[in-house]
């Protein structure tokens, strides 16, 4: 035991000597806009908690009543004894929220990606012999990388396109035009989470259908975000209903707690029900959480200043943190990339910030390629226009400081 222990200190040793140890920063609040950090109020910049649902008090009260009513877990998986009807109510507010035939709820949308994959490619489905495709963004999250991952080497081919660049992929698919896959799929994120830009999915489509392929996105960074109601990339591109495969999840803009769900046919979606081993093997999503999602897509049903303030802050934010002498990379969506270079400035700015009360945290390789260090800022509606200027302050004060402006 002793030489493993070695082995494991020695790379612990080598993360805190190269300045890309990851640290832990608890929190003694509610997640919202302003946090409390060691006894301190602090402003949040590091928070998928886009629209403030996490802390809002309809949310809340409806996770409560979800407990009163349906107790604390289900303590079962769907098929056996743990689909309650409220499964099914919310399944039906997401598919008609997303523009899709029906709806599969997981544990996450990590656990949603990892169980698509594998249950189309891994099944024979009558065919002795065959072969299915990949077409992945080279920017795509870790959850499509590992759900691909799982797929059988011997019968799936892999195929990486440049990122957003649907030259490159019509030209990987040209050059496949011929071969008799089964499956063909374009996979991508809606919005990409360490650069904050989006897929480009009007382009995505027309390929899809000029190939038949099936497009999937995950919308994870997009569902309450963009478009002018929060449903997300392809309302924002124009290609709502028009997506094959459609995953997102419950524990960023909605509420901000656990859960995700993949989104599609009824075909798609009964199949997955029957064949995805996260679904099938993982305990139902508890009512607290089902209650709280049901109250946040309807407030974004009935209301959209929520929507609207999200993406005023971020117009905001974008142009005054430019305005300071900062890198960003553009775009309209509230994670804001502020580019760096290396590692140990982003570690360091980082905590000169939370020294300054901004809570934000550096992003390095492997996360990011190297080189190209940034801090992630994420813009929420909770944020008052006092708390970004305090904010923007901190980041003047902290630039000059270190030498970044």
């Amino acid at each position: 035991m002793e030489a493993y222990t070695k082995i494991i200190t020695d790379e612990l040793q080598r993360l805190e000597e190269t300045k890309t140890f990851k640290y832990e920063t608890p929190l003694s609040s509610p997640q919202k806009g302003v946090v409390r950090v060691n006894g301190r109020e602090v402003v949040m910049l590091a928070s998928n908690n886009y629209l403030g649902l996490s802390d809002h008090p309809v949310v809340k009260e409806a996770a409560i009543e979800g407990i009163k009513k349906y107790g604390y877990g289900v303590a079962s998986v769907r098929f056996i004894c743990g689909t309650q009807d409220i499964h099914l109510e919310l399944e039906k507010k997401i598919s008609k929220f997303v523009g899709c035939e029906d709806t599969i709820l997981f544990s996450s949308c990590f656990a949603a990606n990892e169980g698509f994959f594998p249950s189309l490619t891994n099944e024979k489905l009558g065919y002795e012999s065959y072969q299915d495709v990949f077409y992945s963004d080279r920017l795509n999250h870790a959850s499509i990388i590992d759900g691909q991952r799982l797929c059988k080497s011997s019968t799936t081919v892999k195929r990486i396109y440049e990122h957003a660049d649907t030259d490159h992929l019509q030209t990987l698919l040209e050059e496949d035009k011929n071969n008799d896959y089964r499956f063909k799929i374009i996979a991508t994120d809606g919005v990409f989470s360490m650069e904050g830009d989006l897929a480009p999915l009007p382009r995505l489509v027309e390929l899809a259908r000029e190939y038949n392929a099936l497009l999937f996105v995950d919308d994870s960074h997009a569902i309450g975000v963009l478009g002018e109601n929060g449903r997300g990339t392809p309302e924002a591109t124009g290609t709502l209903g028009k997506i094959d495969v459609l995953t997102g999840t419950l524990g960023k803009g909605i509420g901000g707690a656990a859960g995700g769900y993949i989104s599609g046919s009824n075909a798609m979606i009964e199949y997955l029900r029957q064949k995805s081993r996260p679904y099938t093997f993982s305990n139902s999503l508890p009512p607290a959480i089902i209650f709280g999602a049901m109250a946040a897509f309807d407030l974004l049903s009935e209301d959209s200043s929520l929507v609207a303030k999200l993406h005023q802050n971020t117009s905001y934010f974008r142009e005054e943190i430019k305005n300071l002498g900062y890198t960003i990379i553009e775009g309209t969506h509230p994670i804001v990339a502020i580019m760096l270079g290396e590692a140990p400035l982003a570690m360091d700015m980082s905590k000169e910030l939370l020294n300054e009360g901004v809570y934000i945290k550096g992003l390095w390789f492997p996360v990011v390629p190297r080189g190209e260090a940034r801090l992630r800022a994420q813009i929420s509606a909770a944020l008052s226009r006092e708390d970004i200027d305090r904010a923007l302050e901190a980041f003047e004060r902290t630039g000059k400081k270190l030498g970044v402006l």
